[in-house]
C-alpha cells in the first residue's frame, strides 16, 4: 500500500461524539476530507444539522444523531441507528467533554469552598462520557476484530493546571483508561483495535472563552502564561489537532496503541528555562 493511502480513510464509519463543539467541528471537516462517513453525536440538534451539512459541502457522508454520552440507552440507540443505516463501526472519536463553570475555581476562592457537585459533573462528564460511549461503540469494533478509538486528554493529565479540579482529575482517569482499553482490547479480541488519546495544547474554544479573554477580547493574565509557558509563544488552532487524528484513525498508525499524543506547541516538554 502506498504510504499516502495508508492515511486515507475513504469508506470508514467514524463516530464523533461531541461533533457540535468547536473542536469537534474541526475533527468533522478533517474526517469527511479524508474520506470518512460520518455519524454526528450531539445534544444541540441545529448545531448537529449544520456538521452534516458542512460534510455535505465536502462531498462527503453523514447523519446527525442527538444523544446523551451520559445516557447508556440514548448510546446503545445510536449505536443500532448507525448498523441499521451503515452496517458497522470503523472508528470512535470521543470529543465530548469540556469544564463546568460550576466546577470552576475563582482565582480569590477557597479551595475548599468549591462547589462539589459541579466538580463531580465535570469528573463524569469528561470521564463517563468517554468510558461510556467506548464501551457501547467500542463493542461492535471488537466483534469485527478492527477499530480505532481517540479519546480526548489534556496538558492538565501531565502538569497541574490551577482552578480546574474536576476537569484534572477526569482527564488523569481518561490517561489510564486509555491505556487499559488499549491492552484488553489487544489482547481480548484483535492487535487490529486501537486506542489512543490526543492531548491537546490550549486552544481558544467556547468551553474556555471566559478563562482566557477579557470582555474587551483581549487575553486574560490566564491566558498570557499559558503562551508564555508554549515554545510556539501562541495558542493553538483547532485545526492544528486535525492531521494527528486523521492519523491515529487511519492504517499508517496501525502499531500505534496506549498512546497520548500532545499538540499542544511543546508546552508540555518546556521547562521554563
Amino acid at each position: 500500500m502506498n504510504i499516502l493511502d495508508k492515511f486515507s480513510l475513504k469508506g470508514k464509519v467514524i463516530v464523533v461524539t461531541g461533533g457540535t463543539g468547536i473542536l469537534g467541528k474541526a475533527f468533522v471537516k478533517a474526517l469527511a476530507q479524508a474520506g470518512a462517513k460520518l455519524c454526528i453525536i450531539g445534544r444541540n440538534k441545529e448545531k448537529a444539522d449544520e456538521r452534516v451539512k458542512l460534510v455535505e459541502t465536502l462531498s462527503g457522508e453523514a447523519f446527525a444523531v442527538v444523544a446523551d454520552v451520559m445516557d447508556e440507552t440514548s448510546m446503545r440507540d445510536a449505536r443500532d441507528l448507525i448498523l441499521e443505516k451503515w452496517g458497522t463501526i470503523d472508528g470512535l472519536v470521543n470529543a465530548a467533554g469540556g469544564n463546568i463553570p460550576g466546577a470552576t475555581i475563582g482565582p480569590d476562592e477557597n479551595i475548599f469552598d468549591n462547589k462539589i457537585g459541579d466538580t463531580i459533573k465535570a469528573i463524569e462528564l469528561n470521564l463517563y462520557g468517554t468510558m461510556i460511549p467506548t464501551l457501547i461503540f467500542g463493542e461492535v469494533m471488537a466483534n469485527n476484530g478492527v477499530g480505532s478509538i481517540i479519546n480526548i486528554s489534556s496538558l492538565a493529565a501531565s502538569r497541574p493546571i490551577t482552578r480546574v479540579l474536576g476537569y484534572t482529575v477526569a482527564k488523569h482517569g481518561i490517561d489510564g483508561f486509555t491505556k487499559w482499553m488499549a491492552t484488553e482490547l489487544a489482547l481480548r479480541y484483535s492487535n487490529k483495535i486501537r486506542v489512543n488519546a490526543i492531548a491537546p495544547g490550549v486552544f481558544l474554544t467556547e468551553q474556555n472563552r471566559t478563562l482566557l479573554t477579557n470582555p474587551d477580547g483581549t487575553y486574560t493574565d490566564r491566558a498570557q502564561k499559558f503562551v508564555q509557558g508554549t515554545p510556539f509563544l501562541r495558542l493553538g488552532d483547532p485545526s492544528e489537532l486535525e492531521g494527528t487524528l486523521v492519523y491515529l484513525l487511519s492504517e499508517a498508525s496501525a502499531f500505534v496503541s496506549g498512546e497520548t499524543i500532545f499538540v499542544d506547541g511543546g508546552f508540555n516538554s518546556w521547562s521554563g528555562v
